[in-house]
């Protein structure tokens, strides 16, 4: 019978302590690096966004995101997953480097580009981190 009270006790304590990890963040979520800043933009120069909006006519040609990140712990990536009316276009998958990193990605525009938009930047753990909204026009 105390056997029996020492292995409840036992189960208990293992149940407990389990229980009071799952609140705690994965390692890897704990060196998640931080987004700073994401735009549209018309070009990058010298690795900073140029012509910055959320409308854009179809004469600009070409369309960027540029996405600036923070606190980058180890080599890593994220994706800008590009949608035109709902419907993904295209996905960049580009490279994060310690300790801070910049980077970007662009479509060509043609004339049936024109309406909404939106880039949606996905981090290595699979989740989404942010969406931009812009729209191309006339």
């Amino acid at each position: 019978m105390q056997t029996a009270r020492y292995a409840v006790a036992l189960l208990l304590v293992i149940a407990l302590t389990a229980y009071g990890r799952a609140d705690e963040p994965p390692e890897e979520e704990a060196r998640a690096c931080k987004l700073v800043r994401a735009v549209m933009c018309e070009s990058i120069t010298g690795y900073e966004p140029k012509y910055i909006s959320v409308a854009f006519s179809i004469r600009a040609v070409k369309i960027s995101c540029y996405t600036s990140f923070d606190d980058v712990s180890d080599t890593t990536f994220v994706e800008h997953k590009w949608y035109r009316r709902d419907e993904l276009v295209t996905v960049k998958r580009l490279t994060l480097k310690p300790p801070k990193w910049s980077t970007y990605s662009s479509v060509q525009l043609r004339e049936d580009d024109k309406g909404p938009w939106r880039v949606e930047v996905w981090d290595a753990r699979n989740q989404m981190i942010k969406t931009l909204r812009f729209s191309v026009t006339d």
